[in-house]
């Protein structure tokens, strides 16, 4: 079964971004959040997972486009944004009322998280490539 031709598109990814970044500010905007599971270091895993869906739609975004084609490029330009992105939610978390904010693990889970992405992008691109794709 072919692909939607969308998959395909730069301009899908990069509406995927956007409407990523949209949630994240929505989520920081909350004096509190459930958490699905109570262990140890539960809101460092559940950072690096949303970080690896940004990270990825980044990425994708970029090498669709033709941009950052060496892959040392790419990873390095999903860290970078994940980075931005995630200094900008603790810092925003700061000014949300309930909300500690301006904390270091929680943006290198956020790195990592940018980091995962770029490797899970890399084979998306890939997937992508070899699949059929409608017209």
């Amino acid at each position: 079964m072919p692909l939607p031709r969308f998959f395909s598109l730069p301009w899908f990814w990069r509406f995927m971004v956007v409407l990523w970044f949209g949630v994240l500010f929505w989520l920081s905007s909350q004096t509190q959040l459930p958490s699905p599971a109570s262990f140890e270091g539960v809101d460092k895993l559940e950072h690096a997972i949303f970080f690896s869906a940004g990270g990825m739609c980044f990425l994708l975004s970029l090498r669709l486009a033709g941009r950052a084609r060496a892959t040392v490029i790419a990873i390095l330009a999903s860290v970078l944004f994940c980075g931005a992105i995630g200094g900008f939610d603790e810092w925003h978390q700061t000014y949300t009322p309930g909300r500690s904010g301006g904390d270091v693990w929680d943006w290198t889970a956020d790195l990592c998280g940018g980091f995962i992405g770029a490797f899970l992008a890399m084979g998306v691109e890939k997937w992508l490539a070899r699949s059929p794709i409608e017209a």
